[in-house]
């Protein structure tokens, strides 16, 4: 990886952004799976369950607090 990549993390260490994976598209740590993969299946309607099932690399403890915080985020823009 070159010097200048640089790893980012959210959601206390849940998200990390590398730009040798995905692009440095956020994943869920320790996996290859992006974040947005779970709010596109929230979004069309689908249960955390069937995310979960569908990337088994994700736990329940991960996907959690990424949904909490998406919301603190969302209330301190508004705050």
């Amino acid at each position: 990886m070159p010097a200048h990549a640089e790893v980012h993390t959210a959601a206390a260490g849940q998200v990390v952004s590398n730009p040798g994976i995905l692009g440095g598209r956020p994943v869920f740590a320790g996996t290859r799976v992006p974040v947005s993969a779970l709010f596109e299946y929230l979004a069309d309607g689908l249960s955390l369950d069937y995310f979960l099932e569908s990337f088994p690399t994700v736990s329940r403890e991960q996907a959690s607090a990424v949904i909490r915080y998406s919301l603190s985020q969302i209330e301190r823009e508004l705050a």
